[in-house]
């Protein structure tokens, strides 16, 4: 019996798109899984069965029971934590008023954290026959882990993830100790890719013993039920479905703010006083008039390229608007569509506006200003500043501003706020170019997958997870149209990487919908992912039980 520890929410991407998608594909075999996680509305995914709570003084209460469509059943387990939540990077939880980045946490609010889960994973454990548990992240459910195992017996395995060694075990030595220890004793290791089990090994160094020998590969997944490829002709009727889908969902960005912010810009009054005067609404929503937006895409003709994922520099959304204006130039009738959310919004679509205007000076105050906000790694804005330097070098940064003001209009980027990944499956398959610029490894992004099962080319920093996926998809391509999918991840390139492979895509990207879609379907599939995962964990449980029967 597997028990999945996942600290955090089913909605929206990365580890909390792995949790949902791999049980949901595992219930789908038949399995009976128990998650422990803090999803705060379990009964809108269909393959939740049963949910219970578990308040601080022990009580337990069943809050979801139901029969669903699935051969197999997921009970979920969530621990009231009450109002603090510890992340990797800050961002906003619903129920949780205190978010706070681990690293800022002291000793003591960690231990309580650790403390409360693992009180309800031990029951869980013991009140359900639990075989095995799988840890998400190096941190901390990691620990959980293994401090129920010691209690218990029962064997787990680690699967890391980025974020927390990057955010959480690389700067903070006692967390480093903490993730460590539990490595130390984990039975497995599953490694999404070679850069992150590279990572993990350099994080830790000699303090886990015979790491190599715990590590396994497990691919990540797509769910090609849900991401499909269409033709031209069908697109504007999955917009209009994306309309349906929103009827009833609360919204970000009202109409007002999008107006005044607007206004704001027009005027030319202060960048960073515009920007911060359109707070106060809930981020991760879709913006109020996200319908109205879209409609504005002529989807039968314009060439739609699509950024999605979390706005702050890390991800590189600004060097695709800095690339606007040659892609904008050789493809007249390119739009570009932003979903996602995050502290650069404002900055970015200021950003936008400036390059639209043609106007260098705001361009330049809005990079200033958005360095004050995001403030990681200084390189990664600067690669805008690196990028029109060059053009000046060569004599062609006058025109670059031209093509801005001439082939930039103010709804060439659109910005939707939030959406999951239910509205996500039908834009996707909408767009012909999806762009995924980040400047830091990553082992994905999911987000790259998705983009293959609907078709839609892939372009990518060429390192990390995102080369493994570039290399498996590039042999399939024509000769050299592989390449396009390339870009380098440094800062010096990577703007102009972008101007010269979103062209050529937007070229020849149409030819490869259903080879894309191939490719996601032999390879990446959730439900060979989900499957390789519950042998791996069963061969765990099977063999710690093996060696106990042998000490006996």
């Amino acid at each position: 019996m597997i028990c999945l520890l996942h600290g955090y929410l089913l909605d929206g991407s990365g580890s909390n798109l792995w949790t949902r998608s791999v049980v949901r594909a595992l219930v789908r075999d038949g399995a009976t899984i128990h998650l422990v996680c803090q999803e705060p509305h379990p009964a809108k995914y269909d393959f939740v069965g049963e949910v219970y709570t578990y308040a601080a003084d022990g009580t337990r209460a069943c809050v979801l029971d139901r029969e669903t469509e699935y051969a197999g059943r997921c009970i979920m387990h969530q621990p009231v934590l009450g109002d603090t939540l510890p992340v990797y990077v800050w961002d906003d939880y619903e129920e949780f008023e205190h978010v706070i980045p681990m690293t800022e946490m002291d000793d003591l609010a960690l231990e309580d954290y650790i403390h409360r889960n693992v009180e309800v994973v031990t029951r869980v454990v013991h009140d359900h026959g639990i075989t095995v548990m799988h840890a998400n992240h190096a941190l901390l459910m990691s620990v959980v882990a293994q401090r129920v195992s010691a209690w218990t017996g029962v064997p787990y395995a680690i699967m890391p993830h980025g974020s927390a060694l990057e955010y959480a075990v690389k700067p903070d030595e006692r967390l480093r100790r903490l993730a460590a220890d539990a490595f130390d004793h984990a039975a497995g290791v599953f490694a999404i890719s070679d850069e992150v089990a590279q990572r993990a090994a350099e994080a830790f160094g000699d303090a886990v013993h015979d790491l190599d020998a715990k590590l396994s590969r497990l691919d990540l997944g797509v769910d090609t039920s849900a991401f499909l490829p269409i033709e031209p002709a069908a697109r504007a009727t999955n917009i209009e479905r994306i309309g349906s889908l929103l009827e009833s969902v609360e919204r970000g960005r009202s109409r007002a703010q999008a107006e005044r912010f607007a206004s704001g810009l027009a005027a030319q009054t202060d960048v960073a006083a515009v920007c911060a005067g359109v707070g106060g609404y809930a981020a991760k929503q879709p913006d109020e008039d996200v319908e109205t937006k879209l409609a504005t895409i002529d989807w039968s003709t314009d060439q739609v390229i699509v950024f999605v994922g979390r706005l702050i520099a890390a991800k590189g959304i600004h060097a695709v608007l800095a690339a606007l204006p040659i892609i904008a130039s050789q493809s007249p009738r390119a739009r570009l569509v932003v979903v996602g959310h995050g502290p650069l919004r404002e900055p970015l679509e200021a950003f936008a506006h400036a390059l639209s205007q043609g106007d260098r000076q705001m361009a330049a105050r809005v990079l200033d200003h958005a360095a004050t906000i995001d403030a990681g790694e200084p390189e990664h804005l600067a690669a805008v500043g690196m990028f029109w330097d060059a053009l000046a070098l060569r004599g062609e940064l006058d025109a670059y501003w031209d093509a801005a003001a001439r082939y930039l209009k103010p709804d060439t980027v659109v910005f939707t706020g939030y959406l999951t990944h239910r509205e996500m499956a039908w834009l996707l398959p909408c767009c012909d170019v999806a762009v995924f610029p980040s400047m830091v490894i990553e082992s994905g992004p999911l987000v790259f997958l998705e983009a293959l099962a609907s078709g839609v080319f892939p372009i990518g920093t060429y390192w990390g997870g995102m080369k493994v996926k570039i290399d498996r998809t590039a042999p399939s391509l024509d000769e050299g149209h592989g390449d396009l999918m390339k870009v380098r991840p440094d800062a010096a390139s990577i703007v102009a990487d972008i101007a010269a492979a979103v062209p050529g895509a937007l070229g020849v990207g149409s030819n490869y919908r259903r080879t894309l879609r191939k490719v996601a379907e032999d390879h990446y599939d959730w439900g060979p992912v989900a499957r390789r995962l519950r042998e791996l964990l069963e061969n765990i449980a099977a063999e710690t039980q093996m060696h106990a029967r042998t000490a006996g």
